[in-house]
């Protein structure tokens, strides 16, 4: 345990990244007031001073603290505790470590942002380049056009001249969406002092509640997928293939 105290302390003065695992107790103070008896726990303090505990299930972290957090290792007897403070959000925690799994730290450096694809942007981005895809005829004027609502996806008109606003979503479309999609149809007859614009909503999938709503009023569904430009698994086969 000595080794480990050393090479933690070491570590945090240098702004390392520092993973270990430990069975131990521990005591919260701050956001709630918590205590999470003896177990098995993952850590991670970032080089920001973020410290995240995760037990051996699940995904989401059984508590942290946040950046700027100030982390100790200490000997009171024969027990070792690592402390965590941050003065500025009052939070405390307590650590009592029983036993040490496994220690390890090195200098982490990352100035990337992660690119989301395959989003709603995506598909008004790809739908707008490929208007067949809505239905033929369709002239796309803008996306992304502003109404007090919000903003519309994709706005064009159709073969008939006709107004028609498209509300994309990336998943299945539900009574939300529908209830959105009208919004933007009011709000643009109104805007125009028009009575017909036409409304469709483009998503891979529809709610039946959603659809009869839809069909209510009198708006159309058409079943597109957003955009995935990148593959999940390099040389994953596809189904058919197995």
């Amino acid at each position: 345990m000595d080794k480990f105290i050393k090479q933690i302390n070491k570590a945090l003065t240098k702004g390392e990244t520092v993973v270990f695992s430990s069975n131990c107790e521990i005591k919260y103070s701050g956001r709630a007031e918590s205590f999470l008896p003896d177990g098995d726990r993952i850590f991670l303090i970032k080089p920001d001073k973020t410290l995240v505990i995760h037990q051996p299930e699940g995904s989401a972290p059984v508590n942290y603290m946040k950046a700027n957090s100030e982390h100790k290792i200490i000997r009171d007897g024969n027990e070792t505790y690592m402390t965590s403070t941050n003065k500025k959000l009052k939070e405390y925690m307590e650590i009592r470590i029983n036993k040490l799994h496994f220690f390890n730290s090195s200098p982490q450096n990352d100035g990337q942002k992660i690119q989301l694809e395959g989003t709603e942007k995506d598909m008004s981005e790809y739908l707008y380049a490929h208007p067949e895809l809505i239905e033929a005829g369709f002239k796309p004027l803008s996306r992304e056009e502003h109404t007090k609502y919000g903003f519309i996806d994709l706005f064009g008109y159709d073969k008939n001249k006709t107004l028609v606003v498209v509300e994309c979503k990336r998943y299945r479309a539900d009574l939300a969406a529908v209830t959105q999609l009208r919004r933007y149809v009011e709000k643009i007859k109104k805007s125009k002092g028009i009575k017909r614009v036409r409304g469709i909503i483009a998503a891979p999938e529809i709610s039946k509640n959603a659809l009869k709503m839809l069909n209510d009023w009198e708006f159309s569904f058409k079943k597109a997928q957003p955009p995935k430009r990148r593959k999940r698994v390099r040389g994953q086969k596809k189904l058919g293939e197995f």
